[in-house]
């Protein structure tokens, strides 16, 4: 039987997994997914009950990249790659290249050999194998020429859309994936069901079309199949989803939205 105490004990637990929603774990969030100073104290598990609406902070780094993006190509008039450079620099720098970090061990993991357990090992090793700078060149060029290949009055809206994009992505993921018992991934994952889902989806299903009419709903769209994408390849290779995975669930999430989004752009819808 349990004592008076175990069942505080286990109550105070299930209070710290489980906090209360609060301003403080949203604004620590936009701290944890950027390298704004914002000096909030808050711990992940109030950030994590914020997971659903992680597409809203996508859609201010939008903001942020997008009207960068727009300044260099429209008053400077940069030559478009060089631009597209700047602009994918300042996108993965912006949040303190925290979900490239997880997109190299990603690589790492998926290129290893041997069980679930062993992959997740070589993913959290700190050291950088070829599977790892594979994956980042692919991804970063794909990313990079389709930046590139977006015309200039389309840049704002594109830009906006990707990074909402990708943080669909990962939420999607999130949804989806089976947890381990620790890392920070298993607070975000915890925390995400299909009800939540369908939140962000239906906001971020709007903000695209605010922003890009059809073929921003196709962005998100490639965003969402991306995070789809990424829980079939971890069910397979690794098993479990960690934080690594959901980081690089962001970035081939922004990735497959841009690269829809000049697929349709080039359509001429």
């Amino acid at each position: 039987m349990n004592t008076s105490k175990e069942k505080e004990a286990h109550s105070n637990n299930k209070i710290m997994e489980n906090p209360p929603f609060s301003w403080q774990g949203f604004i620590g969030l936009i701290s944890f997914s950027t390298i704004l100073p914002l000096n909030i104290h808050s711990t992940i598990q109030e950030m994590a009950r914020f997971t659903f609406l992680w597409p809203l902070i996508g859609a201010f780094i939008g903001i942020i990249v997008g009207g960068f993006g727009w300044l260099l190509i429209d008053p400077i008039h940069l030559y478009p790659l060089l631009s597209a450079a700047l602009i994918y620099s300042l996108a993965i720098s912006f949040t303190g290249f925290h979900h490239l970090d997880g997109l190299i061990d990603f690589g790492d993991g998926l290129m290893a050999h041997g069980s679930p357990e062993r992959r997740i090992e070589i993913m959290r090793d700190k050291r950088i194998g070829t599977g790892g700078l594979a994956i980042l060149l692919t991804v970063s060029l794909i990313t990079f020429t389709s930046i590139a290949s977006v015309p200039m009055i389309y840049i704002f809206p594109a830009l906006l859309v990707s990074e909402i994009a990708a943080k669909i992505s990962l939420v999607s993921c999130a949804t989806f994936s089976k947890s381990l018992d620790n890392g920070t991934g298993m607070y975000f994952i915890k925390n995400m069901n299909w009800k939540l889902l369908m939140i962000s989806v239906v906001l971020t299903l709007l903000i695209g079309f605010y922003a890009f009419e059809y073929i921003g709903i196709m962005g998100i769209i490639g965003g969402i199949i991306s995070g789809i994408i990424m829980v079939l390849i971890t069910r397979r290779s690794f098993k479990y989803t960690t934080g690594d995975i959901l980081g690089a669930s962001n970035e081939i999430g922004r990735m497959l939205s841009l690269l829809v989004m000049v697929i349709f752009i080039l359509w001429g819808f």
